[in-house]
């Protein structure tokens, strides 16, 4: 409901009418055909979510945004299927996973945060509310805020495993947001497409008719670029 409605807001901000396609990405794992699915249009967005469903067909989602240049907004899990995404096809990590879909993978480029280790009863013991986060200049990140340090929401308990930090950056990921205190990964981004942007974070609760979110706002500046070309 809240992504929803920061479209409203989006589409609002550069006089748009979206119109939304819903994907079943369960359905896309077993047709395996992106091309068919996502035909026609002009930006992809993976939301937030828990557990493995359709896991594998928002990786692929994360792919074909990312090779055929449609912009592509990727919100906490969605971010973090984008990071899977880039570690198996770029730095040719095949088995690059979560631990939270398999605690046995090799690549473990999501993993638990160190503060949720030791937790075994999990009711609201998430990481939630809210948290700094500091923007690196000249990033698409950047651009959209247009300043360098901000505040946003969270709920989640995996995050960005810094152990293959170097790894990504090698293969053309960016690091555009970090928290600098618990020097946990923020925001990403990769250097050549025109809209490819993830946050661990929720930016669509902050999002007003009157204050469009800006990500949500420069997420479909660029779809309807990605339209009109």
């Amino acid at each position: 409901k809240s992504i929803l409605e920061a479209f409203i807001h989006a589409g609002v901000s550069n006089n748009v009418k979206i119109n939304i396609r819903w994907v079943d990405t369960e359905e896309l794992e077993v047709n395996d055909n992106p091309e068919v699915v996502f035909r026609g249009i002009h930006g992809i967005l993976i939301p937030g979510g828990f557990g493995n469903r359709g896991i594998e067909g928002k990786i692929l989602s994360s792919r074909y945004a990312r090779e055929q240049k449609i912009p592509f907004f990727g919100i906490c899990l969605g971010m973090q299927c984008a990071v899977i995404d880039i570690a198996r096809h770029r730095c040719k990590f095949k088995a690059a996973n979560s631990i939270e879909f398999n605690k046995k993978t090799k690549f473990p480029v999501i993993n638990l945060m160190e503060s949720q280790k030791k937790i075994s009863q999990k009711g609201g013991s998430m990481r939630l509310g809210s948290y700094s986060c500091s923007v690196s200049s000249g990033t698409k990140a950047y651009s959209a805020y247009r300043k360098k340090m901000i505040h946003e929401r969270h709920r989640h308990r995996y995050e960005f495993n810094n152990k293959y930090k170097r790894k990504l950056i090698n293969a053309g990921m960016i690091i555009s947001g970090i928290n600098e205190k618990l020097n946990l990964v923020e925001m990403i981004e990769i250097s050549d497409h025109p809209w490819f942007v993830g946050v661990q974070f929720h930016p669509e609760l902050k999002s007003r008719l009157i204050k469009t979110h800006p990500l949500f706002k420069d997420f479909i500046k660029a779809a309807v670029r990605s339209r009109d070309v």
